[in-house]
């Protein structure tokens, strides 16, 4: 069946915002072992996506009879608003990950909260740049890369990636295109382990100070952005610093595991501190947050569901608004700052400061 298209230009068209959505899954692409891409399209015609390279977004995952959130970096670019795309590698014991490898097909609908994140060379921009990832940290990389690929082909980019084997080397192929593409993008593929019958010319082991000086020569002038699991990335900093580096001009991206629920305690009182009441206007429940309790704590202790996915401040998925009272609310950028104007607060880290009443 042929479907006409109504052609469009962007300026006709009303853009992605960063608040909530629905999307539709358009294609799922295998990119290495365990590695696919989901792409994904506004539910309805005539939006386009707006957003920065290197961002992230959170999805609510459909697992069971409660959603799980999950927070996820945008590897697609900018530059091409018309879809979004994140790549994600399924772990062994992943939950939401490994629902959407099983299930998630073009045609179906997710919820989203986003884009939101910092981690952009539009936020911290450098005359010359140094990426170091490992593994599905290389996407916030790759928007990057294909961002400036579109924008600024001339620009002097130093692509380090290590990986398990090179077959674990996501978007190898369009980044060996990419170097053929851009004069000034330089790649660096680091692997743990060659298995047998897989030629590899390039370096193996582990990432440290000399192979980084070995593979960009002048790192010391770089801008740095760096993402991927927590020991890499130590390695990376203590690397870069031991070497006199500007650590001003480091910028990395981790997404912290969902916090563990606090243990249930009697309060006694006796120090004087209070319980304050908080009140759920769409559920029209109340509850009572201990002293140091956060927003979320207490809507849980009160049968209440707000979404939350990195319990840090980071992602914004448990963005709620407030309708009376004050908190103390110390995030880690996942709200801005004229959503907190307009009342809104991140129930993960926000401690209530006397009664309050919140909008879920």
């Amino acid at each position: 069946m042929t479907v006409a298209v109504t052609y469009r230009h962007v300026d006709e068209m009303r853009p992605w915002s960063d608040r909530e959505h629905r999307l539709e899954c358009v294609a799922v692409t295998p990119e290495a072992p365990d590695v696919m891409t989901f792409t994904f399209r506004p539910d309805r015609s005539g939006h386009w996506f707006r957003y920065l390279p290197g961002q992230f977004v959170t999805l609510e995952i459909p697992v069971g009879p409660e959603p799980v959130m999950r927070t996820y970096t945008l590897s697609s670019s900018p530059s091409r608003p018309y879809t979004v795309a994140v790549t994600v590698k399924a772990q062994k014991d992943s939950i939401g990950t490994r629902w959407m490898f099983d299930n998630l097909k073009p045609g179906m609908k997710l919820k989203a909260i986003g884009p939101l994140g910092d981690f952009s060379y539009a936020k911290h921009p450098g005359r010359k740049y140094l990426f170091v990832s490992a593994g599905s940290g290389i996407t916030p990389m790759m928007s990057m890369t294909r961002d400036m690929g579109d924008r600024a082909p001339d620009s002097d980019i130093v692509f380090l990636n290590c990986a398990r084997s090179p077959d674990d080397i996501i978007f190898r192929w369009e980044l060996e295109a990419k170097a053929r593409e851009m004069p000034h993008l330089t790649l660096g593929f680091i692997v743990e382990q060659i298995t047998r019958g897989q030629l590899w010319s390039g370096l193996k082991g582990r990432i440290d100070k000399a192979k980084i000086a070995l593979l960009a020569p002048d790192f010391l002038e770089r801008t740095v952005f760096c993402c991927g699991p927590e020991p890499f990335m130590a390695t990376v900093r203590e690397a870069l610093s031991g070497a006199g580096f500007d650590m001003k001009n480091y910028y990395e991206e981790a997404f912290q595991p969902v916090a563990p629920e606090p243990p249930v305690v009697v309060a006694d009182h006796s120090d004087g501190a209070a319980p304050t009441k908080v009140s759920f206007a769409m559920s029209g429940k109340e509850g009572l947050c201990e002293p140091g309790h956060t927003v979320l704590q207490a809507a849980r202790a009160a049968g209440v569901r707000i979404g939350a996915a990195c319990e840090s401040g980071l992602c914004g998925t448990c963005k709620v608004m407030k309708l009376a009272g004050e908190v103390e609310m110390n995030h880690n950028g996942g709200i801005l700052d004229d959503e907190i104007e307009e009342g809104y607060i991140l129930a993960c880290c926000s401690r209530p400061k006397g009664d309050i009443e919140i909008e879920a």
